[in-house]
């Protein structure tokens, strides 16, 4: 075949194709896009097979590039997926959690209030806990110490480490209905043995006072990853009218940027546990502190995330994204 000569034949239409890319369309003119791009794919198809690489065809490649983005869409750029992921799908996603997450943090802290009046009433469980000097030094030192026996920037970075990686476990292993309850329960019932023993030596006070800074919006984060691993693991239970493998799709995609926002509410937290709950400050201020931090979170989850909820936002993907969605009998 002559390259020359399809080109020659060919060029009228290549080139409208060309113009139908740059205009704007009407109904009739979206159809004719679509015949003459599949007409010169058709054309490129037999200028690769004929004679490879040529000018002709590297002409028609980028007619077709340009054709195939007017039909197809074109990705927004970083900017704005960023943008649109802090002010739209990550608040929104939080924002549906939010009843799940009240309900877990008021088991756990039910938990962890009965467990430690459980253990603390009873002198035996207390003594099955170690030897007496050392639940004393535990009270009286070893829970203080814990949080100034390393460099701030270390222990900040250490703590952050690993709550995120608990958050991210309560997202990615929701779908077991297990691990979510687990780690709430494994946590409530070491913080209601550490409540017991410091009431037991008369130091609860002292306990509740270095938790509260950091731990209002740490333990919160956690809630709110534990209430999305839940989540998925419904999605998975009951899917409405979406098949369970799109229904787990669209909610991993949606919870997915839940286990990500959290790795920046734990650093926040991780800083006022490093740099604040050692601090020589008075308790007001620290406390003081940890409330703002909390605060700045639930405003974000509950008054961002309200308003993109009721602009329609769910925390999924855009369809370009996450890809056309399976229509299903309604």
């Amino acid at each position: 075949m002559d390259a020359d000569a399809l080109a020659d034949a060919r060029r009228a239409e290549w080139e409208r194709l060309d113009a139908l890319s740059r205009a704007r369309l009407d109904g009739a003119g979206v159809d004719e896009l679509i015949v003459r791009y599949r007409a010169a794919s058709a054309d490129l198809a037999e200028l690769k097979t004929s004679v490879g690489d040529s000018p002709q065809g590297a002409y028609v490649s980028s007619v077709l590039s340009k054709a195939r983005l007017r039909l197809t869409g074109a990705s927004d750029s970083i900017l704005t997926q960023i943008a649109r992921f802090f002010v739209d799908q990550l608040p929104a996603a939080l924002y549906r959690l939010r009843w799940t997450t009240l309900v877990i943090a008021v088991v756990f802290v039910a938990i962890t209030v009965l467990v430690a009046a459980w253990i603390a009433g009873d002198p035996a469980l207390v003594a099955s806990l170690g030897p007496a000097d050392f639940l004393e030094q535990y009270a009286e030192e070893s829970f203080t110490d814990y949080y100034t026996e390393n460099p701030a920037a270390v222990f900040a970075g250490m703590v952050w480490t690993n709550n995120a990686w608990i958050a991210a476990q309560c997202v990615l292993f929701g779908v077991t209905g297990i691990w979510p309850l687990y780690v709430i329960v494994q946590n409530a019932f070491v913080v209601g043995v550490a409540a017991a023993i410091m009431t037991v030596h008369d130091r609860l006070d002292v306990m509740v006072l270095y938790i509260l800074p950091h731990g209002m919006l740490e333990l919160t984060s956690i809630f709110v990853a534990a209430a999305a691993g839940l989540h998925l693991f419904w999605a998975w239970v009951a899917p409405g009218h979406r098949t369970r493998g799109a229904a787990l799709a669209q909610e991993g995609r949606a919870l997915a940027t839940v286990a990500i926002g959290l790795v920046f509410a734990l650093f926040l937290s991780g800083l006022v546990e490093g740099f604040v709950t050692g601090w020589s400050l008075p308790w007001p201020i620290k406390i003081g502190i940890g409330a703002a931090a909390l605060a700045v979170f639930l405003v974000y989850m509950l008054l961002v995330g309200g308003r993109a909820y009721r602009r329609g936002e769910r925390g999924d993907l855009l369809e370009y994204e996450a890809g056309t969605p399976q229509l299903t009998a309604g």
